[in-house]
């Protein structure tokens, strides 16, 4: 599920809660760390689980309009497009998700049920659910784009539901954009042919774990030796009046040339840039470019950096 970009970015947070915070132990924030990507992951399964209670929450409604005294005809026979839809159906159909959501104790919308009944609510007062309802008939593409539909226009968007996760738990507020963007293409990658739903693991592999963890101890552990770095790089600067991000992205990034020699010197500038772009100021990647252009063109003519493998400086 987590890219290097998303791992970058909860290390990125984790060091930046460490300098803001009391500096207990590298331990306690390594643990931190490992707790806040699990949340993260936790978000994502909510996410899914929510669609499973929305679909719910749209059955009871139609059992109930059908009992209506007064019911129309329409009210009587609706179209269930909706809690018939081929990706709604899969997603409430895993096992693999019902055990991850049991295992974790993850059941916030059936101690909460009244935020999937209000985001049922908001689908069923939209033009997208009075377009996709329009016909009778449908197909696993039609299903699946309405899916993702409610998802980016309904869903995400929702102040409410941000509300509740804020309450719940501080730091999914900032796994929101992260987990939504996950979230959406895993949506588009779900194939009519898939027998099941695969639900991604939180790492794609052993290395991307190890890599969260390493990254993490070693920027921490050579801090004061990139701290006089970017002070030697950054002469004309007022040290205090570099944002803290700003450090910490440059901090991380001297880490990779240095302590992670399979790494390119030219994807961890670029990564670096793009984490800038998005959590620190508009100015903040041309800084940052600046300096690490310098220290990796000093650092590779004099042999500091070494990286292994063809096509790597």
């Amino acid at each position: 599920m987590l890219t290097r970009r998303h791992i970058r970015a909860k290390v990125m947070q984790s060091l930046y809660a460490f300098h803001q915070g009391s500096k207990d132990s590298m331990q306690a924030e390594e643990k931190f760390l490992k707790k806040s990507t699990e949340d993260m992951y936790n978000l994502f399964l909510l996410n899914l689980e929510l669609m499973v209670s929305i679909r719910s929450q749209a059955e009871e409604y139609y059992k109930i309009v059908k009992k209506k005294f007064l019911a129309t005809e329409e009210e009587k026979n609706p179209n269930t497009k909706f809690i018939n839809n081929q990706l709604l159906r899969r997603i409430g159909n895993s096992n693999a998700l019902s055990e991850l959501i049991e295992n974790k104790k993850l059941n916030h919308w059936s101690r909460d049920d009244e935020y999937p009944i209000l985001i049922w609510n908001k689908i069923l007062e939209s033009d997208l659910y009075a377009d996709y309802i329009f016909t009778e008939t449908t197909s696993y593409k039609e299903d699946k784009d309405f899916v993702v539909d409610v998802f980016k226009m309904i869903i995400a968007p929702n102040d409410d539901l941000y509300d509740y996760y804020e309450d719940h738990n501080l730091t999914w507020i900032d796994d929101f954009p992260i987990v939504n963007t996950t979230l959406l293409k895993f949506l588009q990658k779900q194939k009519e042919s898939d027998e099941v739903l695969k639900i991604p693991r939180l790492y794609k592999n052993v290395e991307d774990e190890n890599f969260a963890r390493e990254l993490f101890t070693k920027t921490l552990l050579a801090d004061e030796q990139f701290s006089e770095i970017t002070r030697n790089k950054t002469p004309n600067w007022d040290q205090d009046r570099i944002a803290e991000i700003d450090s910490i992205l440059i901090k991380m990034a001297l880490c990779e040339f240095l302590k992670f020699p399979s790494i390119p010197v030219r994807v961890t500038i670029n990564e670096y840039l793009e984490l800038a772009k998005e959590y620190s100021t508009p100015k903040s990647s041309t800084f940052i470019n600046g300096v690490l252009d310098t220290v990796s063109r000093e650092y590779q003519s004099n042999g500091k950096i070494n990286k292994v493998g063809r096509g790597l400086m």
